[in-house]
């Protein structure tokens, strides 16, 4: 599942690269640490987030 794939890959990011740019949304950057809490949290810009990765070949979705 994507968000399991996700989650496995943040906890393994280092602090400081948690910080970075990982995807662009509707023109606006959202850093892991935000990607982390909106999947975490089930939100719509989560699933959004997860689609986009999985589109982009970044996530598998099973």
């Amino acid at each position: 599942m994507a968000k399991t794939e996700f989650m496995k890959a943040y906890s393994n990011l280092i602090e400081d690269e948690r910080n970075g740019v990982l995807i662009v949304i509707t023109g606006k950057p959202y850093s892991w640490n935000r990607a982390y809490d909106e999947i975490k949290n089930d939100t719509e810009l989560g699933k959004q987030i997860l689609k986009k990765l999985v589109k982009l070949g970044i996530l598998h979705e099973v």
